[in-house]
């Protein structure tokens, strides 16, 4: 494989009068976390659906480990695993049979399909569990157990479509681990989410997408370089203080303050000093603060400052979401 696992270029895609897809353009390397970020219908899913051979692009092409989405979809299919929102395994099974049934379907032999089965349920810490059927899991060990799944056959590239939408903070957690190792093994990884403490976390290089355009891409920290540097955060001791305050911290901002519910926000015309001195400005001013301190801008800034709202947004009937859940109505 090719030090670029994943290459699109131009994808389109549309539903109806809906466009998906708008030309979007990929590239991510080998043995890297890519982060595919955006709301609900932001074409997320479609893009993963037409590097996985779901779903044919209506327009663009797409390289994934060396082979083409199109006209090599066997050979892609041979080097993905794909693990979605929802886990895809059959509850009236354990654990260990529905590994190795994964495994008879790659064809691996069923003293290797066995071994696999038994490997990755010691991996993803579900050997306890291995010979319970799935339908006692709980959500987080259902989501482990697609993960492991999708790594049965030892693919190169994985597609992970927002696998960890609905679980708890812990099973969260447990996953960013389990993925940080498959990369350090060589994994690449394309990840799509809405939460963006993942995207941070996890992600070498991150993409927004919003309405089937892609808007920004860089690392996290490059993103938030866009939004603009550190900002000075001050909780007022009175709300009835703001216009003293916006008046005497004027000097030390670069660009508008921002005052709301009694934290007043100002990004920084410099960088030294600035907490020092935007104390003695408020004390001549003889403005009361509770509490001060330099705040570096987040991936939640960023989205909010590309796509003109937080992520997160639960927009589940927003029309771009029906589109994108179209194929799953054919497939």
């Amino acid at each position: 494989m090719t030090s670029t696992a994943i290459e699109a270029t131009r994808l389109e895609k549309s539903y109806g009068d809906v466009k998906a897809l708008c030309g979007v353009d990929l590239r991510v390397e080998a043995g890297t976390v890519f982060g595919l970020l955006g709301p609900n219908g932001a074409g997320k899913t479609t893009a993963v659906r037409i590097l996985t051979t779901l779903i044919p692009p209506d327009g663009g092409e797409a390289r994934v480990a060396g082979a083409d989405v199109l006209r090599e979809p066997g050979q892609v299919r041979a080097r993905i695993g794909l693990a979605g929102q929802y886990a895809a395994v059959d509850e009236n099974l354990t654990g260990f049979e529905n590994l190795q049934l994964v495994g008879r379907l790659y064809h691996l032999g069923r003293r290797i399909a066995r071994e696999r089965a038994d490997e990755l349920l010691k991996q993803f810490e579900l050997d306890e569990a291995g010979a319970r059927l799935v339908k006692t899991y709980s959500g987080g060990m259902r989501r482990r157990l697609d993960l492991a799944a999708a790594l049965v056959a030892r693919p190169p590239v994985l597609f992970l479509d927002e696998p960890t939408t609905g679980l708890d903070i812990r099973s969260r957690i447990g996953l960013w681990d389990a993925i940080g190792s498959l990369v350090a093994d060589g994994t690449t990884v394309l990840l799509t989410t809405q939460y963006l403490d993942e995207a941070d976390r996890l992600a070498d290089r991150i993409a927004v997408i919003d309405h089937g355009v892609l808007i920004a891409e860089g690392t996290s920290d490059e993103l938030k370089a866009q939004v603009g540097g550190d900002r000075l955060e001050i909780r007022l001791d009175d709300d009835c203080d703001e216009e003293a305050a916006l008046a005497a911290l004027h000097s030390v901002a670069d660009g508008r303050i921002q005052f709301e519910e009694g934290l007043v926000r100002l990004s920084l015309a410099r960088r030294r000093g600035e907490i020092a001195e935007a104390v003695r400005l408020l004390d001549d001013a003889g403005v009361g603060i509770e509490d001060i301190a330099i705040a570096r801008p987040s991936l939640d800034d960023v989205f909010l400052t590309l796509t003109g709202r937080r992520a997160e947004t639960g927009e589940s009937e927003a029309i771009g979401e029906e589109a994108e859940r179209e194929p799953e109505k054919v497939a």
